[in-house]
């Protein structure tokens, strides 16, 4: 499925297996995960996509040469060289290439990937559940890690990546409220059926302060609202690779020692960690899936915003 400009519907298009450079595999694509990020660049949230692009960064697929099964995550690529992948910060390299954006992606039935950015699916995950561990999973790893150890944990948005991340952060032994639109009373139960103690409406007061919180949605207006939320000390996150501009707040939202940081991509260590990680959680992964075919209504159902989980496009025959 191919993307020729932002703002377009993805157009089915037949082409010949791609063929490997020194260094990649061929995957011969099983499942990918239909990410937020996605949406970002089809939308034309993101600048300068390469086009014509494949899209997808969450792929299951088989090793051709192998006959191993691999996921390929948002990370593709990196110089190796430059300050910071030399400091154990390759999710920063101004280098770096992506996969689903500079580097076409999993939308398809075999995809081409450095070999080095590839990673062992853990046994016991069908293709489709094993999906979103790839991004929703690693940026929640890396969200909750930079939300150090907070005990009492603010999600706000609960998609793909929080219902993951309330199932790590359970099994830390942390307490969670979930934070979602006004009147999604499906998302909110959801919730508490993974773990949450507390489920309500973005502007409703948790029971207790928090002492981080974890913005998943891409809404600038939630920052205030997760400060508002936190105690003195607290940390808030922004998860996403994109958000709405964040209005202005009175300093007395951040004084008291509070921190706003991003989270940007992933590194190769995250994903080795989150992935042997996820199997002692255990984390289950809720999906719904859709053809290759109809991935542009896998989107729009994304769009909606009403999705239980993660949505998920089912290539091959799946394991």
């Amino acid at each position: 499925m191919v993307l020729d400009a932002p703002g377009f519907p993805l157009r089915l298009e037949e082409r010949p297996p791609p063929e490997p450079a020194p260094g990649q595999v061929r995957v011969r694509v099983l499942a990918c995960g239909v990410c937020r990020t996605d949406l970002h660049v089809v939308d034309g949230e993101l600048p300068h996509p390469k086009l014509p692009l494949v899209v997808g960064h969450q792929i299951v697929g088989v090793d051709e040469a192998s006959g191993r099964r691999v996921g390929i995550p948002w990370l593709g690529w990196t110089d190796g060289t430059c300050r910071y992948c030399t400091s154990g910060r390759e999710n920063l390299c101004d280098a770096a290439r992506f996969t689903g954006y500079d580097l076409d992606g999993g939308y398809a039935e075999y995809a081409v990937a450095d070999e080095r950015f590839c990673f062992p699916i853990p046994e016991g995950y069908p293709d489709e559940q094993a999906a979103p561990l790839l991004c929703a999973g690693l940026i929640g790893h890396r969200s909750l890690r930079a939300a150090g150890d907070a005990e009492r944990l603010g999600l706000y948005g609960f998609g793909a990546s929080a219902h993951i991340v309330a199932q790590v952060a359970r099994h830390e032994g942390r307490r969670v409220f979930a934070f979602t639109r006004a009147g999604d009373d499906e998302a909110q139960a959801f919730a508490r059926s993974l773990g949450a103690e507390w489920a309500g409406a973005v502007g409703e007061p948790a029971p207790e302060e928090l002492d981080a919180a974890i913005i998943f949605a891409p809404a600038g207006e939630l920052v205030p609202a997760a400060l508002r939320a936190t105690a003195k000390g607290g940390v808030v996150v922004c998860a996403g690779i994109h958000m709405s501009d964040i209005p202005s707040f009175p300093y007395d939202l951040l004084w008291g020692e509070r921190v706003v940081r991003s989270v940007a991509n992933l590194t190769r260590r995250d994903g080795e960690e989150f992935l042997a990680l996820a199997p002692r959680v255990p984390v289950r992964t809720e999906v719904e899936t859709y053809p290759l075919e109809q991935a542009n209504e896998a989107l729009d159902r994304l769009r909606s915003g009403r999705v239980r989980g993660a949505v998920v496009l089912t290539v091959a025959a799946a394991s």
